[in-house]
């Protein structure tokens, strides 16, 4: 992570920011102590990508072992 004064961050905005963009963060100190961190933004994911894939249970087994055990018994 890098550091710099609020002054240097006014200053020169534009190159703090596209420090950000390329993934690092920057803290911003004043009079020597942290204020702020700028962090980059997690990229959007499509709602599909987002949650965690849930196994299909029917009567408490799931359905991906009933397949498995038709196939087993030849059914």
């Amino acid at each position: 992570m890098r550091q710099a004064t609020f002054t240097e961050v006014r200053n020169h905005a534009k190159t703090y920011f596209d420090i950000v963009e390329s993934g690092e963060s920057v803290r911003v100190l004043r009079n020597g102590k942290p204020i702020a961190d700028i962090v980059p933004i997690a990229p959007e994911l499509p709602s599909w990508k987002r949650r965690k894939a849930q196994p299909l249970v029917l009567d408490g087994v799931s359905v991906s072992r009933m397949i498995l055990e038709e196939r087993d018994a030849g059914l």
